[in-house]
């Protein structure tokens, strides 16, 4: 006796169909995904330009900003080397995401048989190539160009600053689903981001903080971005600590982009 085909119900503007149930990760349909969202990408050269160079360019904007004192930059240009990419990618991110929620086009994907998880991460692949690029290209100029002073290893720093950039990713998904605009995409900014920038140990190290604050601190993922800078540029070896802040946001990314895809609607409001 054959086992029926799970099947699910999508609702398009067109009416209700009845689609066959993806319950696993396929590597052709998440594959596909990205390479559409890399092809859309192509043709946006200020998208990609924001992604890629801005991160660039605020590193040798701050690198002169500290000309004088060369050993500040030495101080917080590796958190920002982290904070950077994190920052702009969810911008993009969250945008692009948005843009194909309104359109439509994320409706008419989801009618497909096509499953939340194989968008999701199709969309994180895609975003996530340029968030590589982002971070070899932001790293070595800070390190061999505006003369980054590392004590550990240079690697170590890419591998943060690329977690980083993916963590923004995740988080630029995520809020993608309750914006209904891109005006409203830039305002979750001042919410998502700016208390981790001011929380994260940037600016004061976080056991001087009020602890109410310290302990909030210790449970976004920004904190840890900039733990695992810190730990790069003063031990030359791999440090305990260092694998754990790495761990944390790569962990932070996997659960945000879970999150993102069990908010993915099949019918657009």
């Amino acid at each position: 006796m054959s086992t029926p085909t799970p099947t699910r119900t999508a609702t398009t503007r067109t009416g209700t169909t009845t689609l066959p149930r993806q319950s696993a990760i396929s590597y052709s349909r998440t594959t596909a995904t990205a390479a559409r969202v890399l092809r859309q990408l192509r043709h946006d050269p200020r998208s990609i330009a924001l992604m890629i160079l801005i991160p660039c360019v605020m590193l040798l904007l701050l690198r002169y900003v500290f000309d004088g004192s060369p050993r500040t930059f030495d101080s917080i240009g590796a958190s920002l080397l982290g904070i950077f990419p994190l920052i702009t990618m969810f911008l993009v991110t969250s945008i692009a995401t948005l843009r194909e929620r309104t359109s439509g086009t994320l409706e008419r994907l989801l009618a497909m048989p096509l499953g939340k998880a194989d968008l999701i991460v199709g969309y994180a692949l895609a975003f996530g190539a340029l968030a590589v690029i982002q971070s070899a290209l932001a790293t070595g100029l800070a390190v061999w160009a505006l003369g980054l002073d590392v004590t550990g290893s240079t690697w170590l720093l890419l591998l943060v600053a690329l977690l980083d950039a993916l963590l923004g990713t995740a988080l630029g998904l995520f809020v993608s689903a309750f914006a209904s605009s891109e005006f409203q995409a830039v305002q979750f900014m001042p919410a998502v981001i700016f208390p981790q920038l001011l929380l994260c140990g940037l600016f004061t190290p976080r056991p001087d903080m009020h602890p109410v604050l310290e302990g909030i601190s210790n449970v976004l993922p920004m904190s840890y971005a900039v733990d695992g800078m810190n730990e790069v540029l003063k031990h030359t070896d791999v440090t305990a600590n260092f694998i754990r802040d790495a761990l944390i946001v790569a962990a932070c990314a996997l659960l945000v982009l879970s999150l993102g895809a069990a908010t993915l609607r099949r019918r657009t409001a």
